[in-house]
């Protein structure tokens, strides 16, 4: 699509942090999409994603985790996973101020759609609905998850662990080199990041899902190995949510929207965003 306005900046957080982010609004958006990425990554990712959403007339927000690419804040390193949840609001608060009247949504990958999810439990008056992807919102049933149970992760905060995904993130070799090689990417994490995600994360949802009330499409790779599809099936069973939608793709790996059948999970994305631009 021709004629995307793009830009990037950096917004402050109140600790001080900069946020890098990314816009790249079409003419005349019928909707604001905010895209929060998963842990190790960047927003960068999502380009072709952010393109196909273009194409639909969706203006598009993408910004980096503090910690990770661009953006400010220890690599790897976060005091809260609230922090997370807090970082995004200030994407969101930007959308609305200069998108008067549009709606607004928020696509959550992996760690994104975890972040997404406590977002949308804590602020169920903000956003139009979301899209969660391979949501992290229990325990993974990863060796190292199990391992980091057991490691004292508030007293060892600063101490860093190998990320191990980018194996298993795609079935298209292409994505996995890509990923290996992008310097943006993470090679390693905190104890104290991963504690905070994936342990106490989870445990803060267990107690508050019923909070959650948002329209939410949930989506997810049937062959998932690293967030497995039960963690999606949970978070359909418990949210309060009146509409909500879960689909599963057989065979897809984690990153649906890098798999080869990319185009028909962003086709998805797109016609439930048009029904919820009705409502």
């Amino acid at each position: 699509m021709t004629n995307i306005i793009s830009s990037e900046g950096n917004i402050q957080t109140k600790d001080g942090t900069l946020i890098f982010f990314l816009k790249n609004i079409p003419p005349q958006p019928k909707a604001i999409i905010i895209i929060v990425h998963g842990v190790a990554e960047h927003a960068g990712r999502y380009g072709y994603t952010t393109e196909r959403l273009n194409k639909f007339g969706y203006g598009v927000y993408r910004f980096d985790n503090r910690g990770h690419g661009r953006s400010g804040g220890e690599r790897g390193y976060v005091q809260s996973f609230m922090d997370f949840v807090e970082d995004a609001d200030l994407i969101v608060q930007m959308a609305h101020v200069e998108n008067v009247r549009l709606p607004v949504f928020m696509l959550g990958h992996s760690m994104g759609g975890f972040i997404a999810t406590v977002y949308g439990a804590k602020n169920p008056d903000q956003l139009n609905g979301q899209i969660l992807s391979g949501p992290a919102v229990i325990e993974l049933p990863l060796k190292d998850v199990r391992l980091l149970k057991r490691l004292p992760f508030n007293l060892l905060p600063k101490l860093r662990v190998g990320n191990k995904l980018g194996k298993i993130i795609s079935r298209d070799p292409a994505v996995v080199e890509d990923y290996q090689t992008d310097h943006y990417n993470l090679k390693k994490i905190t104890l104290k990041m991963s504690g905070e995600m994936f342990i106490k994360g989870p445990a803060w949802l267990q107690n508050n899902i019923n909070k959650y009330i948002l329209p939410c499409l949930i989506i997810h790779g049937g062959g998932d190995l690293i967030v497995t599809p039960k963690a999606s099936e949970w978070l359909y069973n418990n949210i309060s949510s009146q509409d909500k939608e879960r689909k599963v793709y057989a065979g897809l790996y984690h990153e649906i929207l890098n798999e080869q059948e990319k185009d028909r999970v962003i086709e998805d994305i797109h016609v439930w965003i048009e029904k919820h631009i009705q409502k």
